[in-house]
């Protein structure tokens, strides 16, 4: 009985977390510059709501882990969780060679490159946020 209620006390908060769709981000607009020395405020800002979108993805991400393996335990289906962590796995590798050839494109200004970079990177979020949040 202590082995469940501990479990279900950690996974509350993931689940509470994960039931949210909204997430608030800052808006960095007001800090755009590609000036050398405002910049670093720019890209700090972008670099928060990068964290803060990773967070939110590893909630839904450790909620579909989660509602997997009851699944597993329930039916005896163990095809299931290879397949999605490995999924997970070539969403991760896919994104980011997706903003690394943005980044090469807009190079040699090295702060563009990392502003679109970074952006890219919050896009690739959003949208993978959007799919994990989907029914299944």
């Amino acid at each position: 009985m202590t082995k469940i209620s501990v479990t279900l006390v950690c996974l509350l908060p993931l689940c509470a977390q994960a039931s949210s769709t909204d997430i608030t981000l800052q808006d960095c607009s007001s800090l755009e510059s590609y000036h050398p020395v405002d910049s670093k405020i720019y890209i700090k800002c972008l670099d928060s709501n990068i964290n803060m979108m990773r967070r939110h993805q590893q909630s839904w991400i450790n909620k579909l882990l989660h509602d997997i393996e009851q699944v597993q335990t329930q039916t005896g289906n163990t095809q299931l969780m290879p397949i999605i962590k490995r999924s997970i796995v070539y969403h991760e590798q896919y994104s980011d060679d997706t903003c690394k050839w943005r980044y090469l494109y807009t190079l040699p200004n090295s702060i563009k490159a990392s502003v679109a970079y970074k952006k890219c990177t919050l896009h690739m979020l959003h949208r993978h946020i959007e799919d994990l949040q989907q029914p299944y």
